[in-house]
């Protein structure tokens, strides 16, 4: 595999981006370009990017997938248009694809496309392909924020500071614009499963994780939608002890 990092101007966030990028490495002498598929690995809330390769093998995992994973850093925005800050859902689903498409072999066709992320990236791995069902074959969130509404209002019993809620509001707003918009899962759960060609979907959650009552809540709800979601929980909390097998259990699934 290579591992290229990408720095770079972005049109859509007015400043210096970053991303890192792991690539199959192709025979020296191969005749024809090769055409990789793509995996948007998102990190969570209280990581970066390198997450993904600091805590996990992730290597290691995709090797011989004909993969390419792309692994975005996108600060604490929720992969959202931020109320207070940059256009981060524009960045991560329009300007990256774009950009990768352009400097890397990857394929184009939505049976090659895929999202995965945990905790804040769970969330937006999930908005990716529900948002865009005609681009994204399946998607995976490990313990990931479902239900933002709730998640804001301090459903799942985490003390809140004031800093906290400054931030929550900076990306946001109030938390009653949520329900009905683009940034609430189970709206876009309901318009995907619509949209005659709905991603399938994996999620998982920790028994002991702080979110898993809104895990549960999030797959009852989809479980009266025509959509294919393969769900799973066990033992653990919201940290890689958890994520890390769960990680590659998504690969097995998404690309069995």
């Amino acid at each position: 595999m290579i591992l290229t990092e990408f720095n770079f101007g972005s049109e859509t966030l007015g400043m210096r981006a970053h991303l890192d990028v792991l690539l199959p490495q192709p025979p020296l002498h191969a005749e024809t370009k090769p055409a990789f598929r793509v995996l948007y690995l998102l990190h969570g809330r209280s990581d970066d990017q390198s997450g993904w390769l600091r805590w996990a093998p992730t290597e290691r995992y995709v090797d011989g997938l004909n993969l390419a994973v792309v692994m975005p850093y996108v600060h604490l925005s929720f992969y959202t248009n931020m109320l207070h800050g940059g256009r981060y859902w524009d960045f991560v689903s329009e300007e990256v694809p774009a950009l990768v498409r352009q400097l890397l072999p990857v394929s184009t066709q939505r049976a090659d496309t895929f999202a995965a992320g945990l905790s804040m990236g769970g969330y937006g791995a999930f908005k990716l392909a529900l948002a865009h069902p005609d681009r994204y074959a399946a998607a995976a969130s490990l313990s990931g924020v479902m239900d933002v509404y709730g998640y804001m209002l301090n459903s799942d019993d985490l003390p809140r500071d004031d800093a906290w809620r400054r931030e929550m509001y900076a990306v946001f707003g109030d938390a009653e614009n949520i329900p009905g918009s683009s940034n609430d899962l189970f709206h876009l759960a309901s318009s995907a499963a619509q949209s005659g060609q709905p991603p399938r979907l994996f999620q998982c959650c920790g028994t002991e994780d702080h979110l898993l009552s809104s895990n549960r809540a999030f797959r009852d709800y989809l479980s009266g939608l025509p959509l294919d979601l393969t769900y799973r929980e066990a033992a653990g909390i919201h940290d890689w002890n958890f994520w890390d097998p769960m990680f590659r259990q998504a690969l097995q699934w998404m690309f069995a």
